[in-house]
């Protein structure tokens, strides 16, 4: 509708309305004018007021309990139709395809207040697994609204609410693709959402052959969720409103804990910009995580993250002007950096994001090249085990940790000049 038809029919709208309120104002006026007389009549009474007030709703715990139960049920016995609320029948149908398994909801109590009609969000923990994918099941506090029924008992309206975390197969329709060794969780419905999907999926089938070209990888397990956009990838992490721009995927237990599954966690609107070639390198980077993962591993960030480039950067056919391109300027711009880059320098806010990555992948892209990338992949083993990075570099390069710091600033004034 154009901003003319906009104001013709709100034109039509006052021609319509317009003898109704004239009429309607003078019968008050009359009103106002009998109540003004009756207020001198001794006869005249004054309704209490609050008479016909109805009590505060209150929250129905065990109903919400009920609703829960029926949810469960309806999810393991594969009859989304049968869970109780539009919410939950979404989620029920979500479930089916994604094999999920190990499925708990338990309320805990409600969050806020309960509202006019009835309805109120209450946290609920819950559990459950994608089968042959996650080792160990999740664990999750969700707010879910409960609303009374039309008949008794309340249903699930929706899920989400406050600092919670919210998966992607709560949050709405999903496209699911699966294969023997990878899945793609992907928020939304329609052609679109399918094709979209599809795209993940061949990603994420490239990625685990990227991986197996350098790193032994029997049993891949990759999962990609990914919400339908960057406010959904911070609900699902529960990090801050905007903490995540630019951030185009995160690798990381799907629950926060250090022992939850690994899932690749995805921004659509920063990856969604990416040709083919740019997405793929990000996400095979991501697999190197999951394939190497290790919650409680004190690798520094420059093996963590350069040994990921590494992985993903082997086979790609791009000259140094590229995949060096923001390292180089800052050489040239501000000389070599002193050390290699570690936690504080991998920020994501920072101006120089990109450039520490390229740093780093350059230190291990060196590594290779001067002791073999198997002794690349066994420094990076024995330091991700507990190893001193010092003693590992000594006994696969014969360096130690400041000559291979000074060999990689002397690379990168190489590449700069």
């Amino acid at each position: 509708m154009t901003a003319t038809d906009r104001s013709s029919s709100r034109g039509a709208v006052r021609s319509r309305l317009w003898p109704p309120l004239v009429a309607a104002l003078v019968i008050g006026a009359v009103v106002l004018g009998l109540l003004g007389w009756r207020a001198h009549d001794d006869t005249y009474v004054v309704p209490a007021s609050g008479r016909s007030a109805k009590p505060p709703a209150a929250e129905q715990p065990a109903a919400a309990a009920a609703a829960l139960a029926a949810w469960g049920r309806a999810i393991v016995d594969h009859r989304p139709a049968e869970a109780p609320g539009s919410a939950a029948r979404t989620a029920a149908d979500n479930a089916g395809k994604l094999h999920l398994r190990d499925f708990s909801a338990r309320y805990l109590a409600v969050d806020g207040a309960v509202a006019a009609d009835g309805s109120w969000t209450a946290d609920v923990a819950m559990t459950w697994r994608f089968e042959g994918f996650d080792a160990s099941a999740v664990s999750e506090e969700v707010g879910v609204t409960f609303t009374p029924a039309s008949g008794r008992g309340v249903e699930i309206s929706r899920f989400g609410s406050g600092d919670a975390r919210l998966p992607v197969w709560l949050s709405g329709p999903v496209e699911v693709r699966r294969t023997g060794e990878t899945m793609v969780v992907l928020a939304g419905s329609g052609a679109d959402a399918a094709q979209r999907a599809d795209r993940f999926d061949a990603l994420a089938t490239r990625a685990v052959a990227t991986v197996r070209r350098v790193l032994s990888w029997p049993r891949a397990d990759l999962v990609l969720e990914v919400p339908a956009d960057e406010a959904g990838l911070e609900q699902m992490m529960d990090a801050a409103a905007d903490s995540l721009h630019g951030v185009a995927a995160v690798t990381a237990t799907v629950d926060g804990s250090a022992s939850g599954p690994v899932h690749v966690l995805v921004n659509p609107q920063v990856i969604g910009g990416l040709n083919t070639e740019g997405a793929q390198i990000v996400l095979s980077h991501e697999a190197v995580h999951v394939a190497t993962f290790s919650a409680d591993a004190s690798l520094p960030s420059w093996l963590l993250e350069g040994f990921a480039d590494y992985v993903a950067l082997r086979d790609v056919p791009l000259p140094l002007s590229t995949t060096a391109r923001q390292i180089i300027a800052e050489v040239r711009s501000d000389g070599v950096p002193r050390h290699l880059p570690g936690a504080g320098e991998f920020n994501d806010q920072s101006e120089t994001f990109g450039a520490e990555y390229e740093a780093a992948w350059l230190a291990c892209r060196l590594l290779a090249r001067q002791a073999g990338e198997q002794a690349l992949v066994r420094v990076y083993d024995a330091v991700r085990d507990g190893a001193d990075v010092d003693t590992a570099l000594r006994r696969e390069t014969g360096l130690s940790l400041r000559a291979f710091t000074a060999r990689w600033r002397a690379e990168l004034t190489e590449v700069a000049r």
